[in-house]
């Protein structure tokens, strides 16, 4: 039995469509390497929530689009994980980008599910690899 994929929204009023499709996408790509969810939790929140979190937790004073922290146990191979990601950073984004707000959410969604299988994105090359993933992903949703 998959895992559980939950949506909730703290100190904003935002609605997730697609949330079946969404589910599946992502249980799809987390299996496609071989692995599988226990809990993954999505927050979606303002930016100013999301620098909270990140002042608090990370001691970083800047806007960002997601923080995924991973709870995944090392007894447990089922990712676990409560991902963050601001609805006003995706918005803006989209515009710098030229792209719609729903393609932008689902690449932050994804985004943060690739940093769990191990994707990081530091380095040039790293955030080049990246975006060819998420790209990938993206390309494997139809809504």
């Amino acid at each position: 039995m998959p895992g559980e994929i939950n949506f909730f929204t703290e100190d904003i009023s935002y609605t997730l469509k697609h949330k079946t499709k969404l589910r599946q996408w992502i249980h799809s790509i987390v299996q496609s390497e071989n692995r599988a969810i226990e809990e993954i939790n999505y927050i979606f929140c303002s930016d100013n929530y999301l620098l909270n979190i990140n002042r608090q937790y990370l001691n970083h004073d800047y806007y960002t689009d997601i923080i995924t922290f991973d709870n995944t146990d090392d007894y447990d191979p089922g990712l676990c994980s409560d991902i963050y990601i601001s609805i006003d950073r995706v918005k803006d984004n989209a515009r710098q980008h030229q792209s719609n707000f729903s393609t932008e959410l689902h690449r932050v969604m994804i985004h943060g599910i690739l940093h769990l299988l191990g994707q990081g994105d530091k380095t040039p090359e790293q955030k080049q690899a990246m975006r060819k993933r998420e790209e990938a992903c993206l390309s494997l949703l139809h809504i």
